[in-house]
């Protein structure tokens, strides 16, 4: 697509759990005129309010991006936004009947495919971009995080993760053309180690969890009794821990995969500025807290 602004043909659908809540739920995806953005509507509630997916409408990040506006909220809405800013999409109202996307797999492929399924059309309206003029960091040692971003002709993303632990080594992943989007990182599911899904589901917040939608990485030697009870957790015959460290629920798509499911959280994090971004974003040990910290902080010094 050019440099004008785009949405899609037609109306489309999916459906799915939500990860945390568990709520069956779908999402219909609508073409809106030039201009609109990205906007959630929740067509479950009375008055239908409509929360436009904006930094500004931040909310929480502890377990995803969550948007809201006068107490209702839409949840974990990273893998939409990312599928939408990687195929070029600028204008699109989202119909949702619950309070959270669909996990799906733990990628944004889904979300990519219905999209492309509905076709996507240029509109008569230029795309606006933020240029980055100047660098900006954002660094936090308590949290551990790097965030970068410097002028550059095009948006460009490098990630780097380190967690300090011999399971899940040092990884990088770079997109440095949108149109590698859909094939080089939408297929990345979302990840997860042992100690914070034993956590999670002690505290019943992995609702929606059925480990076809995770990487999980084992960093502690597990008994067989404990390989069991997982097992039944998620009513699967068997678990047992592969030779890369990973629980046997699925295979990698990407050796760095982990890396390149970090990247895709970066790119729809940073979509909520609602504009596209000229700069390269190099990212050490992204989550959804620097990413939406990072955006406020591009968001100020534009406004300045």
């Amino acid at each position: 697509m050019g440099e004008n602004q785009c949405t899609i043909k037609k109306s489309i659908s999916v459906e799915g759990t939500g990860l945390h809540t568990g709520q069956q739920g779908t999402i219909t995806f609508h073409p809106a005129p030039a201009g609109h953005g990205v906007k959630f509507r929740r067509t479950d509630k009375e008055d239908q309010p409509v929360i436009p997916a904006s930094i500004d409408y931040v909310v929480d990040t502890s377990r995803g991006t969550t948007i809201g506006i006068n107490g209702t909220r839409v949840f974990t809405i990273e893998h939409v936004m990312a599928s939408l800013t990687g195929l070029g999409i600028d204008n699109v109202l989202i119909d949702v009947d619950v309070d959270e996307m669909p996990i799906r797999d733990g990628s944004a492929r889904y979300f990519v495919e219905a999209l492309e399924e509905a076709g996507i059309e240029e509109q008569d309206m230029a795309r606006e971009y933020l240029e980055i003029t100047e660098e900006i960091v954002l660094k936090n040692d308590e949290k551990g995080f790097e965030m970068r971003i410097v002028p550059a002709p095009h948006f460009m993303v490098d990630v780097k993760i380190d967690y300090n632990t011999e399971v899940l080594n040092v990884q990088y992943a770079s997109l440095h053309q949108l149109s590698d989007f859909k094939k080089e990182i939408a297929p990345c599911r979302t990840f997860v180690f042992l100690h914070e899904l034993e956590f999670l589901l002690k505290n019943n917040l992995v609702k929606g969890g059925d480990l076809s939608n995770a990487i999980v990485f084992v960093n502690r030697v597990m008994s067989q009794e404990e390989l069991d009870r997982l097992a039944t957790l998620f009513n699967k015959p068997k678990v047992k821990v592969k030779d890369e460290g990973i629980l046997n629920n699925l295979e990698l798509h990407f050796p760095n995969e982990p890396a390149r499911h970090k990247l895709l959280d970066v790119v729809g994090d940073l979509s909520l500025l609602g504009k596209r971004i000229k700069g390269h974003v190099t990212a050490y040990r992204p989550g959804h807290y620097a990413n939406t910290a990072f955006a406020k902080l591009i968001q100020t010094h534009i406004n300045n």
